[in-house]
């Protein structure tokens, strides 16, 4: 598996997003959380501020923050994810996903970080 899909944008608290809006979380952020065992977002309809926390994560070691890589209302929840959060874990690029934003400024797609600058600043984190 890619740990750094190129088609998608990357936001510095290890969130990715897909020009649709589709949301999750990195490969490096699961494999660091261990064993995922609840995910909590909020019901659709929901707006979320780029930056901004939006939910939690925890994981069998600790609870971190989910943020928010762009802004919008959320669009849709992956149910897999709230069902079997493991799923994350298994695949955080495909059936992992964790939600679907329905984006308020695409323009702000160009402020996130590229599949390159990503790996630098997860290398920088592991060095």
């Amino acid at each position: 598996m890619d740990n750094f899909p190129e088609d998608l944008k990357y936001h510095k608290e290890h969130m990715w997003v897909r020009s649709d809006g589709t949301i999750g979380i990195t490969f490096y952020a699961q494999d660091q959380l261990g064993e995922i065992v609840f995910i909590e977002t909020p019901e659709p309809g929901a707006d979320v501020e780029a930056g901004e926390a939006f939910g939690e994560i925890e994981s069998r070691k600790s609870v971190s923050d989910l943020y928010a890589p762009i802004s919008g209302s959320i669009k849709e929840v992956n149910p897999e994810v709230e069902d079997a959060p493991e799923t994350i874990n298994e695949d955080p690029y495909g059936k992992g996903w964790v939600a679907l934003i329905d984006m308020t400024d695409a323009g702000e797609m160009d402020s996130l970080l590229s599949a390159a600058e990503y790996k630098e600043l997860v290398a920088g984190e592991e060095g």
